[in-house]
């Protein structure tokens, strides 16, 4: 077991993927886990839903702020960096505010992991930062960057850091299902943004072991991309609109769904790699490694190279209808 008698450091350990790694790790008994975030109440939720742990150690702070991260990282082996600003919309009206936690707050866990001397870092990014479009996809983008030159910068340090790029993670807080739901629940039509809309989807549970199997074989500099299939917003505006009401003891009548228009700095679609990384790019079963330029000549155990191409999702054949109802079903998530 990988993480046995090892200590982690989960920042953002409150949020969806982060809370998920902290209960896919426990298992392995590592020597404590330390969760670090700046809100308490959502701390006080995870310590009633994992009961008392004594492997479980609880830390407020904000990566913003260098030396409580320097100090949440002494002794630790291993850190997964899963804190951000990630509403497209909040960091458009707050664009700074997203700068201080998205690329300040990467680089301090960069500056603070190579003092302390941790093993590997793990960094969660988006899809957005790829040909961003809104400011948040832009900051993600810097941070990738931070990550990856990380290599180059590190001097005699023996850090190793990676980046996993992430699609949207079905039902994780703010997305949009929860909020289909809601509006169902209470009656109201769903607002969709644009019906032409297709995302990149993932579950829960394939971000949380895309992140902890990219900090395993990490070897430095790397962005992990999980392969993964697209959806069509509409289909699944219609499926929250069509099952919500049977699950609930609705009323069965037809939910409107309306366009209400993009949102400032969002995209009809997205991208999970650029045609310059393809072609530098390495393809596992069920993932791509795009190596840090500034790291030349690892190689990966059974790793082809891909066909050179954008990993688009408006080039991608997205799920059936169908696929995407029982998907969601199976997940529980309406």
């Amino acid at each position: 077991m990988f993480f046995k008698n090892k200590k982690i450091l989960v920042i953002g350990g409150t949020g969806t993927i982060g809370k998920n790694i902290v209960k896919h790790i426990l298992p392995e008994e590592p020597e404590v886990i330390r969760i670090f975030s700046r809100d308490e109440y959502k701390q006080f939720e995870l310590q009633n839903e994992v009961k008392r742990n004594s492997k479980l150690s609880y830390w407020i702070g904000d990566i913003r702020d260098y030396d409580r991260v320097l100090s949440a990282m002494e002794d630790m082996d291993y850190v997964f960096h899963t804190a951000a600003m990630k509403h497209v919309s909040f960091c458009e009206y707050n664009p700074f505010e997203a700068v201080l936690t998205n690329i300040i707050g990467t680089y301090n866990v960069i500056r603070a992991a190579k003092q302390q001397n941790i093993k590997k870092v793990v960094f969660t990014s988006t899809d957005k930062a790829i040909s961003p479009t809104n400011n948040y996809g832009a900051t993600k983008l810097s941070a990738e960057k931070l990550i990856s030159s990380a290599e180059y910068s590190k001097g005699r340090g023996k850090t190793v850091f990676c980046t996993v790029r992430f699609g949207n993670v079905l039902g994780s807080r703010g997305s949009v299902i929860p909020l289909f739901v809601k509006q169902v629940r209470e009656g109201k039509a769903i607002t969709v943004t644009d019906l032409s809309i297709t995302r990149f989807m993932m579950t829960l549970e394939q971000a949380t072991k895309l992140t902890i199997q990219s900090l395993q074989i990490s070897k430095g500099g790397e962005t992990f991309i999980l392969k993964m299939p697209v959806i069509k917003l509409k289909d699944l505006a219609e499926i929250v609109a069509e099952e919500t009401p049977k699950k609930y003891g609705l009323d069965p009548s037809p939910v409107d769904i309306v366009e209400i228009g993009l949102k400032p700095g969002e995209k009809r679609y997205e991208e999970l790699m650029t045609y310059d990384e393809s072609l530098s790019a390495y393809e596992l079963p069920d993932v791509y490694i795009v190596p840090s330029p500034f790291a030349p000549g690892k190689t990966y155990k059974k790793a082809s190279r891909p066909k050179p191409g954008t990993y688009s999702s408006e080039g991608e054949i997205p799920l059936t209808k169908e696929e995407v109802r029982k998907l969601t079903m199976e997940q529980n998530l309406i």
